[in-house]
């Protein structure tokens, strides 16, 4: 009996080992913005597939960008696309494949204000160069026919951390203003001349609903989950147009001739009359021969996790406040995930 019960213990102790074997580990990290839509991916993807186990950690762009560079992570998230000199110390190509697309929208805090509140570009750009001061500034009350707009003084609130929120808002402004581009320039940090700051999405939304007058800039799935009112933007068609799933789908698709070999394009101020203008996809960055990784089941295990996302993953965008990807964009990240190799040769 006893050698029975050893050969049992010695045959669960293979199998737990076999198992343990089979298991395949990938690590990802960098964009907070993405986070929460990639936590659940990798959720509902563990459930169709337990043999992968998907780490992630929200470190921020910057770090997932160093940690794909120095060949530390298997994947990489970022809202800001690499810059050639980012790309040039890969030592090898990389592919950014978008993942959704969000936007950024201008939450603002003014009592007695009913309905929508409509803002432009060089409006916004003079606000946060501290050139409109006032509420009731003729250039605010002329894209806003009939509202009664308060004698009330502006308090910008802007990011004091370094994020890919501020990187596409700064580089929208400098599309709409050259003294904007000039003087405080674009960047995931810049020095803003005017305002108050606060650290991180919920640090500006705090700043804008503890101080009347203020008008700050955070992501549009923050502000809905958090109740924060927000204005409509004038697009470059002319239309004034909420942040919707929707309406930033449709910047995306405006931009899809614009892609080039590595994917990275800029959504912004995109043309199309249901398009919203502060707008931009992100990314999870990968070499486009997956030679960082050496095991070929884990190379495997990547394409299959990011053919998933681009597609059945997709369908959990607008639930959670993302924008899905227009159908041309998801064609062309199918597409770039079915191009990735390993060792020179197509992932099978």
């Amino acid at each position: 009996m006893l050698s029975l019960l050893k050969t049992a213990a010695v045959g669960v102790i293979a199998f737990t080992a076999t198992l343990a074997s089979a298991e395949v580990r990938l690590q990802g990290s960098g964009a907070t913005f993405p986070n929460p839509i990639y936590q659940r991916w990798v959720t509902e993807y563990q459930k169709l597939h337990p043999d992968v186990k998907i780490d992630y950690q929200s470190i921020g762009s910057g770090g997932g960008i160093k940690g794909i560079t120095e060949k530390t992570v298997d994947f990489a998230g970022s809202d800001a696309p690499m810059s050639k000199s980012e790309m040039e110390k890969t030592g090898a190509p990389v592919i950014h494949i978008p993942t959704v697309a969000g936007a950024v929208v201008l939450a603002y805090n003014l009592p007695g204000i009913r309905g929508d509140l409509n803002l432009s570009g060089p409006v916004v750009a003079e606000i946060f160069m501290g050139k409109i001061t006032k509420w009731n500034d003729p250039k605010i009350a002329s894209l806003n026919s009939g509202v009664q707009l308060p004698d009330q003084p502006i308090v910008p609130v802007y990011r004091t951390d370094g994020s890919g929120t501020s990187y596409v808002f700064t580089n929208y402004l400098a599309t709409q203003s050259e003294e904007f581009k000039t003087t405080v320039g674009m960047g995931k940090q810049v020095k803003w001349p005017i305002g108050q700051g606060g650290k991180g999405s919920e640090g500006v939304a705090a700043g804008v609903q503890q101080s009347v007058g203020s008008i700050g800039y955070i992501e549009m799935n923050y502000a809905e989950a958090n109740h924060i009112k927000f204005a409509l933007m004038q697009n470059k068609s002319g239309a004034f147009v909420k942040a919707s799933p929707a309406s930033v789908s449709a910047a995306g698709a405006g931009a899809v001739s614009q892609m080039g070999d590595s994917l990275a394009v800029n959504i912004w101020d995109q043309p199309g009359a249901d398009a919203y203008p502060i707008a931009a996809f992100t990314y999870i960055i990968v070499y486009k021969n997956l030679d960082n990784i050496k095991e070929p089941e884990k190379a495997k295990a990547l394409v299959e996790f990011l053919r998933w996302a681009v597609t059945d993953g997709e369908k959990l965008a607008t639930e959670m406040t993302y924008a899905p990807l227009a159908e041309s964009v998801g064609a062309k990240a199918v597409a770039a995930v079915d191009g990735l190799t390993h060792n020179g040769s197509a992932v099978k």
